[in-house]
């Protein structure tokens, strides 16, 4: 009986220290995928304002790219200004995406002020990186590819 009470104890205790050090709440799981929506769903109906409120100051967005005269592969980067200037104009038309689009949100990891995010859109995928500053989440990193790399020129 006293080994049994021991452990549920100690199993207490455990599940207490892990929140305490991991306290992502369900708020925080709302508020990240929220973050990600914002950045997917600016593009999906032009709003700069909500591109700009998913992204931190200095996010950098990268992939790999390939020069067609040389053939040569190169890292190639986007700033923050540069993405709010793509949710302003990129389906302006409304041809650049299907009627519904996919946007799945699968969370790789989550802390209480850190988190990872694979996000699968209709052409490619993003790895993410968020934190939680003042409150509020933020995409600081953005690594992405088409599903079709031979895109990447």
């Amino acid at each position: 009986m006293k080994l049994r009470f021991n452990s549920l104890l100690f199993s207490i205790v455990l599940l207490a220290v892990n929140a305490s050090c991991f306290g992502q709440t369900k708020q925080d799981s709302l508020d990240v995928r929220a973050a990600v929506l914002d950045y997917i769903e600016s593009q999906h109906t032009p709003n700069p304002a909500q591109m700009d409120r998913a992204l931190h100051s200095r996010m950098v967005k990268r992939t790999f790219w390939k020069d067609r005269g040389t053939g040569k592969e190169y890292l190639r980067e986007t700033t923050p200004e540069s993405m709010v200037l793509l949710a302003e104009s990129y389906n302006k038309k409304k041809d650049k995406f299907p009627v519904v689009p996919k946007k799945e949100v699968r969370f790789l990891d989550i802390s209480d002020r850190t988190a990872s995010i694979k996000l699968i859109a209709d052409d490619w995928i993003d790895y993410m990186h968020l934190i939680k500053l003042n409150g509020s989440w933020k995409i600081i990193n953005v690594l992405w590819q088409y599903h079709d790399s031979e895109r990447h020129q």
